[in-house]
């Protein structure tokens, strides 16, 4: 089975680059299920119930998250309302939304997707690994592909959940920095790993950011209003291969497709 992970798509660039080549890389990859972190594309931070429909019709099948899907407070009770889009699953009980999710296919196969948030120089949450563990063992009882999205800041955090998980999942993939690293690897239990499988946005930026502006919060600590960048736009993520019969992961592979090849 061929699943694509689209990394943090960011604004109105970020909807763009989705809406003009993920078609063609889900054609060209022979792509049979499609993952994509939406937590910032609605001006940057957030999202919300119109954007996440309009990237969903376009071929996502789920959207994963993270600190910021709390940024638009109307997404708040759509959280509840459509099992498509997921939020951190160690965040206190009784938040609004799932951490996790099983997803069938039209071939019979199930996907359990399941997302997480970091605690290193992030949020004092609920432990991600002992979470994670947990809401794995359920997603188990109903499939062996099972993909994680590790919203979190440091690397060490990141590598360590993939060593943890490993031989548990199918894949392990990290979000949030907005870079994409190029650690990708199978680890020696069958699970695919990757500290940060990138961005879908305007890649003149700051991670997504104007420069200028970007700049200017450095430089002076004014917390300056996030402006999105508009230019030199691309999809960027990973393409994983799973053993539909084991769960275990073949194959990953970087992909960074620009909006605009100049051909």
């Amino acid at each position: 089975m061929r699943i694509l992970f689209i990394g943090d798509i960011v604004g109105k660039a970020g909807r763009q680059a989705i809406e003009g080549v993920l078609e063609k890389v889900i054609t060209e990859h022979k792509i049979e299920f499609t993952i994509a972190n939406g937590e910032n594309a609605a001006g940057g931070m957030g999202i919300t119930p119109p954007i996440a429909i309009e990237i969903l019709d376009q071929g996502v099948d789920v959207l994963t998250s993270g600190n910021h899907i709390w940024a638009k407070k109307e997404i708040l009770p759509f959280l509840d309302q459509e099992p498509r889009i997921l939020r951190p699953a160690n965040y206190p009980p009784k938040v609004p939304g799932r951490g996790s999710g099983i997803f069938p296919r039209g071939n019979g196969l199930k996907v359990g997707v399941l997302n997480l948030e970091g605690r290193v120089f992030m949020k004092h949450l609920d432990c991600p690994f002992r979470v994670g563990e947990k809401e794995i063992e359920l997603l188990r009882k109903e499939t062996n592909i099972i993909l994680v999205d590790f919203h979190a800041e440091a690397t060490s955090e990141k590598m360590a959940m993939g060593w943890f998980l490993n031989g548990k999942v199918s894949a392990v993939m990290g979000t949030h920095t907005h870079v994409q690293t190029s650690d990708e690897r199978i680890l020696d239990e069958g699970t695919a790993y990757i500290t940060d499988v990138g961005m879908t946005g305007p890649l003149n930026s700051v991670i997504g950011i104007r420069k200028g502006v970007a700049l200017e919060r450095l430089l002076t600590q004014i917390p300056w209003k996030f402006d999105v960048a508009t230019e030199e736009i691309e999809l960027q993520g990973v393409v994983i291969e799973v053993d539909s019969k084991t769960g275990k992961s073949k194959n990953i592979q970087r992909i960074k497709v620009p909006l605009y090849d100049g051909s």
